[in-house]
């Protein structure tokens, strides 16, 4: 096998500014650091890419990620720089906005229900500590136990110096004396507000993850609240779509694969939010992805008649919550269950039509024959920064050639067109991505090799 170089160059969409290259320049190193953010006491963990905010009194919030300068997170301003205790608030739940943890399945009907209220997992400080800071950045966020659930909520968040990947692992620790049972679930509050006009909101916003082949809804989703035939919904080749709309709404989905997306195409910035699904698993409503929208509602008074409520963006806030559901999991006292989730923040314009190891397509790859070589087309949002390199394999599925096309970064969209040199035996292509020492992070895309519409 062996290195080629090709003919044409990778065109980045908008090339890489002068400020990417220079802080890829930079040492490798994330910082922890205490601060102010918003009026509360923070804690910052940053490295060149992204900045995370963490307001620990705050029932262990994280209240902000910045990638790129961008910021992805809601902060409810009628509470900025506040702090209500569960005590003060008596029963009433504070919405501070933010990304944080919460027990499911929701609901009042019993004890095995959660009740959405200031509680210890919600309101009351956690305990911030530094695990690690360097080339990898590892804080842990440890809260109070919680008497209505019997639960008490660990998280512990990871950075590393050499992506913008952030690691969350969640765990529900059982701190009573008898048996509990419980989903945990991420919650995370995206901003919706436009920045360029603070009083409307962001008319551009998306959000997709995909159906369930064998869903138990029948149309492999579920809207639980608000108005069933919302036009903010569609579903196309098994992708459910959600463009986000000034109306409550919460939609249910049961889906498999592993990740959502949140997409901001008026900003260009994106969010990738992993998980894992365990088969045969029970999750709360069979559902693993809910989507809520905040937003003015239908309500009815005592003759039945209809009206909207909420309709002002002082009282009902534009944000969006992406909801993340684990299995339902009983625990013996002093047992515990860990839910892992990973983010990837991107630069992405348009839909995602495959999410893999390294990142996103957007337009698939497509290799044409062409005299003396190939073409290869494709848009894509990488995970990690790196080189991307194209394997070239034979039709028996041996490897023949490689060729490093560019480097790339998270920071910027990758808009590929480039021709390779390469035999008549070529047959098929995959995109790979390299770590600039050599690692491999996992296949991007791949296509057959068409000649005028016809696989060779």
């Amino acid at each position: 096998m062996k290195f080629l170089r090709p003919v044409f160059v990778l065109l980045l969409f908008g090339l890489l500014s002068p400020s990417v290259l220079a802080s890829s320049a930079q040492s490798n190193s994330c910082s922890i650091k205490p601060g102010r953010y918003l009026g509360w006491d923070s804690q910052t963990v940053a490295n060149h890419w992204v900045t995370l905010i963490f307001v620990p009194q705050l029932g262990g919030r994280l209240m902000q990620v910045e990638f790129n300068g961008h910021s992805y997170l809601f902060s409810n301003p009628q509470f900025r720089g506040k702090y209500i205790s569960p005590a003060e608030a008596k029963g009433d739940w504070i919405n501070y906005g933010g990304d944080k943890v919460w027990p499911m399945p929701e609901g009042s009907q019993d004890e095995h229900h959660w009740v959405i209220q200031s509680t210890a997992i919600d309101d009351l400080p956690y305990r911030f500590e530094t695990i690690a800071q360097g080339e990898r950045c590892t804080v842990r966020l440890t809260g109070q136990p919680d008497k209505i659930t019997g639960m008490r909520i660990v998280r512990t968040i990871t950075l590393g110096a050499d992506s913008p990947e952030i690691r969350f692992h969640a765990v529900m620790e059982n701190a009573t004396r008898h048996p509990i049972t419980w989903s945990i679930q991420s919650v995370s509050q995206y901003d919706l507000a436009d920045p360029a006009h603070p009083e409307d909101f962001n008319h551009d916003f998306w959000a997709y993850t995909p159906r369930s082949a064998n869903s138990s809804f029948p149309d492999g989703y579920h809207v639980r609240y608000g108005l069933a035939e919302d036009p903010a919904f569609s579903t196309n080749d098994d992708l459910f779509r959600l463009h986000w709309s000034y109306f409550g709404n919460e939609v249910w989905l049961d889906s498999t694969a592993g990740w959502l997306t949140i997409v901001d195409k008026t900003s260009r910035y994106g969010m990738v939010e992993h998980f894992s699904f365990t088969k045969s698993a029970d999750y709360p409503g069979k559902t693993t992805v809910i989507f809520y929208k905040n937003g003015p509602h239908v309500q009815f008074d005592k003759k039945g008649i209809a009206s909207i409520r909420g309709a002002s963006p002082d009282t009902t806030p534009y944000y969006m919550e992406a909801e993340i559901n684990s299995p339902i999991v009983s625990l013996a006292p002093g047992e515990s269950y860990a839910f892992d989730t990973t983010w990837h923040p991107i630069a992405i314009a348009s839909e995602p039509k495959l999410v893999s190891d390294p990142g996103v397509v957007t337009s698939a790859l497509s290799a044409t024959s062409q005299l003396g070589g190939i073409t290869l087309r494709g848009d894509f949002s990488v995970f990690f920064p790196g080189r991307l390199v194209a394997v070239v394999y034979n039709s028996g599925g041996a490897e023949i050639s490689r060729n490093e096309l560019a480097s790339v970064d998270p920071a910027q969209p990758v808009q590929l067109n480039t021709n390779l040199p390469v035999t008549s035996e070529a047959h098929r292509v995959a995109l790979k991505l390299l770590s600039d020492s050599g690692e491999d992070w996992g296949t991007l895309a791949s296509a057959i090799i068409e000649t005028n519409g016809t696989i060779k």
